[in-house]
């Protein structure tokens, strides 16, 4: 296998959780007087962070307003944190590609911009039966992707080169992460974004199903 390892995203390529984050900032929006968003519309808004999720989903005139993004974000925090395993699932087909990835000794791990402390918790509860080597949120000592550093970081601590890493991500942020660190893009059209967005971010593959990542090692 030309590929010993493979990094992957959290919220739109391991697990469909966009309706537990839209729901959550919803409510934030609703405390606020504020007009809500359709599912549609978060698809867009995740993939660079949740204070960025926050400000993109405020009203355009106040995302401006530092002192109600922290106010917001803190409250995003909040409602998350109570209903973040509502409906959010594992994708069809993830079980068994990392039955696989195990069966071929893969290793794996994770690099999400969702926060650490909700990254590994989301992980540990619903991935919990398989082993990922590491598994990283957004970190305040580390740029969040696309900023290559927390990929090479995986790569360093598992002693692998960042060209024998497989990258699987569904967003432009995720291909672009990869691309920079060296790693081969790979983009999850299951996930939230388009064919034309990982194309042109840097997409080496695409795939329609989990499974499909398998002849890519």
């Amino acid at each position: 296998m030309k590929h010993q390892a493979v990094i992957f995203d959290v919220d739109g390529t391991l697990l469909d959780s966009l309706e537990d984050l839209a729901d959550s900032m919803d409510t934030v929006l609703r405390q606020n007087n504020f007009p809500v968003h359709s599912l549609d519309r978060y698809k867009y808004f995740v993939g660079n962070g949740m204070e960025n999720l926050v400000r993109r989903a405020l009203p355009e005139e106040r995302r401006s307003d530092e002192a109600l993004v922290a106010e917001c974000f803190d409250r995003m925090r909040e409602e998350y944190a109570n209903r973040w395993n509502a409906k959010t699932r594992l994708y069809e087909g993830i079980p068994e590609l990392l039955d696989a990835l195990a069966g071929l000794n893969v290793r794996i791990s994770v690099l999400s911009n969702k926060p650490h402390d909700f990254t590994r918790k989301v992980v540990g509860e619903l991935l919990g039966r398989w082993r990922f080597d590491h598994v990283f949120g957004e970190r305040m000592s580390v740029p969040r992707k696309p900023d290559p550093a927390a990929a090479l970081e995986i790569a360093g601590l598992s002693g692998i080169s960042p060209g024998r890493f497989l990258y699987l991500g569904d967003t432009a942020t995720d291909m672009r992460t990869a691309t920079a660190a060296g790693m081969f893009a790979v983009g999850a059209l299951w996930g939230f974004r388009t064919a034309d967005e990982l194309l042109s971010a840097g997409a080496m593959a695409l795939i329609r199903n989990p499974l499909e990542l398998l002849p890519l090692l």
